[in-house]
């Protein structure tokens, strides 16, 4: 009778190895079920020299589309990992924290050696509501039948998002899936800090916005009408920037309605814009001439792009294919095509730096003579991944500038707009004393 050497993980999540005889690797399912005992590897041992033969069937049993739950994760060293719920106040939307944490718990499995489909398992049991779970399981499912990650992933778009497909793409490319998952949850988390310190320091002011607004509706809707009728029976003529005020009073009172229908409309219209692949173009252009936000974008995709292809070379992937799939995480569609312009380049022959000369939106001078010497030097991956690195340290300082300045901006121009309206309210009563003598 054949014997299997195993590897699974125990009803209190650690990690056990052993040796059981069996009829056939279905039996040897049956009696690791038997032993509550859930497989995470099984190799067929041959008789004669004792070496473990690997079986190319995947780890999971057949029926593993039926998703069996799984209730611990494992570390590599074979402590049991704390369970990371990857739900957070229900709903069937996969928000952008839930697609955090299983990208993370993803790549800790991967990296303790948990093969591809039964950590997929693990996380249909980690979401805490169906409607996670299903979505997750339909990765899975779509694994199991022959997919990749990345192609079993692009079939959910609105989860998974382009940049972060491609990025998969380049991890099963060259081999290290698991560190690439790590790299995408770091990017999502430093994204969600990024746009916590924008929301943190424009709360305030936003608010103050809010009340200002409210107080000025209450002005032109009801006490201003009253003020001019005030001053109307005095035979007295309003200033100009009074009479601008009572005009968008009598606008407000009489085509609030239609206002508010035009501005819902005209929103909706703006958004089908956007979705539209010639307004998202259209709307990444403007994007990158804007005279802050351009240059910072652009940063940040440099970074992105030299990150990924840096790694992608440091694993072994040749030069085009590493460029094809790292370019697809730039996210802009515009650079995409400007970079798209500088492989063909490299094709025919040309260096990479040289060919990327022409796309200057994305990369400055400096960083191309980098790019250009370390590939004569040999050292092309080990300095792309720097420039990423010294980028990203210059990107975070200049969105800690940028976003220290946006709240006593906000603060000058509401104090501007609600003197203006105290100033419009002033001047008429200095004249209605005039007229009373």
């Amino acid at each position: 009778m054949p014997t299997f050497q195993y590897k699974a993980l125990q009803t209190d999540g650690s990690v056990a190895e052993g040796q059981l005889e069996a009829g056939g690797r279905q039996d040897a399912f049956r009696q690791m079920e038997g032993r509550g005992l859930r497989p995470i590897s099984l190799a067929e041992r041959n008789g004669a020299s004792g070496a473990a033969k690997s079986s190319p069937k995947p780890v999971l049993k057949p029926v593993a589309k039926e998703v069996e739950p799984e209730s611990k994760a494992t570390k590599a060293n074979g402590a049991p990992a704390p369970s990371m719920n990857l739900s957070f106040g229900g709903g069937n939307k996969i928000t952008p924290r839930i697609l955090e944490n299983f990208t993370r718990l993803l790549s800790s499995l991967l990296a303790a050696g948990v093969p591809l489909s039964r950590a997929l398992v693990i996380l249909c049991k980690e979401a805490a509501t169906p409607a996670v779970g299903a979505k997750w399981k339909q990765v899975h499912d779509h694994v199991v039948d022959g997919l990749s990650l990345a192609e079993a992933m692009s079939r959910s778009p609105e989860t998974f998002p382009r940049v972060y497909v491609a990025m998969v793409e380049a991890g099963e490319t060259g081999g290290f899936l698991d560190v690439v998952l790590g790299q995408i949850a770091d990017f999502q988390a430093r994204e969600k800090e990024m746009r916590s310190k924008v929301m943190t320091a424009l709360l305030y002011p936003v608010i103050l916005l809010i009340l200002a607004l409210g107080v000025l509706v209450f002005l032109l809707v009801f006490f201003i009408p009253r003020f001019q009728t005030i001053f109307t029976g005095f035979g007295a003529k309003l200033p100009l920037l009074t009479q601008m005020i009572v005009s968008t009073s009598d606008v407000l009172r009489h085509y609030g309605l239609f206002l508010v229908l035009a501005l819902g409309i005209g929103g909706y219209m703006l958004r089908t814009w956007f979705l539209s692949e010639a307004g998202r173009r259209k709307w990444e252009g403007m994007i990158l001439r804007a005279p802050v936000v351009g240059p910072l974008v652009a940063q940040f995709a440099m970074s992105r792009f030299c990150r990924m292809l840096g790694t992608l070379l440091g694993a072994g992937v040749p030069l085009i294919n590493g460029l094809n799939v790292a370019r697809r995480s730039i996210g802009n569609q515009i650079l995409v095509d400007a970079v798209s312009n500088s492989i063909e380049r490299v094709k025919e022959g040309k260096q990479l730096g040289t060919s990327l000369g022409e796309c200057r939106a994305l990369f400055s001078g400096s960083v191309l003579e980098m790019i250009s010497v370390a590939e004569e030097s040999g050292k092309l991956d080990h300095e792309l991944v720097r420039i990423a690195n010294v980028t990203e340290g210059d990107l975070d300082r200049q969105l800690k500038t940028a976003v220290a300045l946006a709240e006593p901006l906000m603060l000058f121009f509401i104090a501007g707009f609600i003197g203006t309206i105290f100033i419009g309210m002033v001047i008429p009563i200095f004249s209605l004393q005039d007229h009373i003598k």
